[in-house]
């Protein structure tokens, strides 16, 4: 853990640039020292079926969550919930200039018990 999972409309597969943000994304992570590298994820859900406010618009929107195992205090993960929401509203600044675009983060604790992983990926960066 932490994986960044993205919903985000059909209508801006090109223009979101995904594989740009998620690269800022793992590396703040990262840096943040609050979570192991092995353990950052980030993937998109693409949606091809929708229906946002009125309609009347080409409307779009990204829908992010932090999933994260729980144990961090809300004080250590607010700086870096602020960090991540600015990395994202500066990556998404240009697009919303041009259209209608809606931008949400949510960060999702993991139940401390009911929670079952296995990840071998972690060995490589002790």
């Amino acid at each position: 853990m932490p994986h960044f999972v993205t919903e985000c409309t059909e209508n801006i597969r090109e223009q979101a640039q995904l594989p740009a943000l998620f690269a800022r994304v793992n590396q703040l992570l990262a840096d943040s020292g609050l979570f192991p590298l092995g353990g950052i994820r980030s993937r998109a859900h693409w949606v091809d079926t929708w229906q946002m406010a009125d309609g009347k618009h080409d409307y779009a929107f990204v829908h992010m969550t932090l999933k994260i195992g729980s144990g961090r205090r809300p004080e250590e993960l607010q700086p870096v919930m602020e960090q991540l929401f600015a990395c994202i509203k500066a990556h998404f600044a240009a697009l919303m200039a041009q259209r209608y675009l809606a931008l949400s983060l949510a960060v999702e604790e993991l139940h401390p018990v009911l929670n079952f992983k296995q990840n071998n990926v972690h060995a490589l960066f002790r």
